[in-house]
């Protein structure tokens, strides 16, 4: 079994590929690095739930906190379009690093649960990224489980975010219910 560290946008996105790959025997561990999570009110929830079920499972979490919006509005800009290819890559890397720091042999992420990211991309960075610091990348298609992470996630009454987390996305999201009730 795998010793793996797995970045984690949220703990929502973890519980169900969690609870599998806790299942299967493998040693877990989440890495917490999003500084594209826009306001800081959000940024706050999603890591303190985070923080709440790591402790409630026992799991090592280990933190690169910085609410980095201006970085991130600083490498977005003026690539809108392009904005999720910098966020993957740097929080991925971050993510590969400190797995190499930790003594990880693999690491992962939670992004590959979400049905709305773009998964082949975010694959291509990983092994990429693991070639480049000689790690394993641990890969699973979590997509499947996605039903059965909003009903553990809401089990365990934990907080449920309704955009990606940038200010783009929460920007598109308020775009279509306001696009909707025009409508109505």
């Amino acid at each position: 079994m795998a010793k793996i560290l797995i970045h984690t946008c949220c703990a929502p996105c973890l519980i169900a590929p969690y609870t599998r790959l806790k299942e299967a025997g493998h040693q877990l561990a989440a890495f917490w690095y999003n500084p594209n999570i826009h306001p800081l009110l959000e940024y706050r929830k999603r890591r303190d739930t985070l923080r709440d079920f790591a402790a409630k499972e026992g799991f090592p979490l280990f933190e690169q906190d910085d609410y980095g919006l201006v970085e991130f509005l600083q490498n977005t800009l003026d690539r809108i379009d392009e904005r999720c290819e910098y966020c993957y890559t740097t929080r991925l890397e971050a993510c590969a690093q400190r797995a190499g720091q930790e003594g990880y042999e693999a690491f992962s992420t939670t992004l590959l649960y979400s049905r709305y990211q773009k998964h082949d991309r975010i694959i291509e960075i990983c092994e990429e990224l693991a070639r480049r610091y000689h790690l394993s990348f641990f890969y699973e298609d979590w997509r499947q489980l996605w039903q059965e992470g909003i009903r553990l996630s809401k089990a365990a009454g934990m907080y449920r975010q309704q955009y990606c987390g940038c200010i783009f996305s929460e920007k598109e999201r308020y775009s279509e219910q306001i696009r909707r009730n025009k409508l109505k």
